[in-house]
């Protein structure tokens, strides 16, 4: 990984996401004026750290709408798949409630490989956030499962988490130096 970190911004909260499963097979909106907000306070940090004008994003609308905000200013946005957040399969856009819970239980018990909804592992995951390269010192829109594996990959290398040793995701409109 480059020696210069990546800012890596959480898109901000999507509409209808409470209570739901949401990875990358649930693209939900976002309000535009919560896109805008956060396209507003990228281009200040920018500005103010004269760095490019250019933004990644991932294909997911809660990203990417924070991206058209910025081409619409002037920016360069590239998309990449590869900051998508985890794909939970079957179990995208369900209510959590609505999973099986003999299922839930065989995720917790294999939590790093398990395929959740027979979507990605998370060390599919863990492999793509770490192995994601951009120019040193990228401004991203990502996802809080991609900022929680790249920063969890940084950390503790190869290591497997547990379930309980996995984090909290960061705040909807967080910043992350990873």
């Amino acid at each position: 990984m480059s020696s210069e970190p990546l800012r890596v911004w959480r898109h901000p909260r999507p509409e209808g996401a409470a209570g739901l499963c949401v990875g990358a097979g649930c693209d939900l909106p976002l309000h535009w004026r919560r896109a805008k907000r956060l396209a507003r306070r990228i281009q200040q940090v920018a500005r103010r750290e004269r760095l490019p004008r250019r933004i990644w994003t991932s294909p997911l609308q809660r990203c990417a709408d924070v991206g058209r905000w910025l081409r619409h200013w002037g920016w360069q946005h590239r998309i990449d798949p590869a900051l998508a957040e985890l794909d939970f399969g079957r179990w995208d856009g369900l209510a959590w409630s609505a999973i099986d819970k003999a299922q839930l239980d065989a995720w917790v018990a294999d939590f790093a490989t398990h395929r959740p909804g027979g979507g990605e592992s998370l060390v599919e995951l863990l492999d793509r956030a770490a192995g994601w390269r951009a120019e040193p010192g990228a401004l991203v829109v990502g996802h809080g499962g991609w900022m929680l594996a790249r920063r969890w990959r940084l950390e503790r290398g190869q290591a497997l988490p547990e379930a309980e040793q996995w984090p909290a995701p960061p705040r909807y409109g967080a910043c992350w130096e990873l």
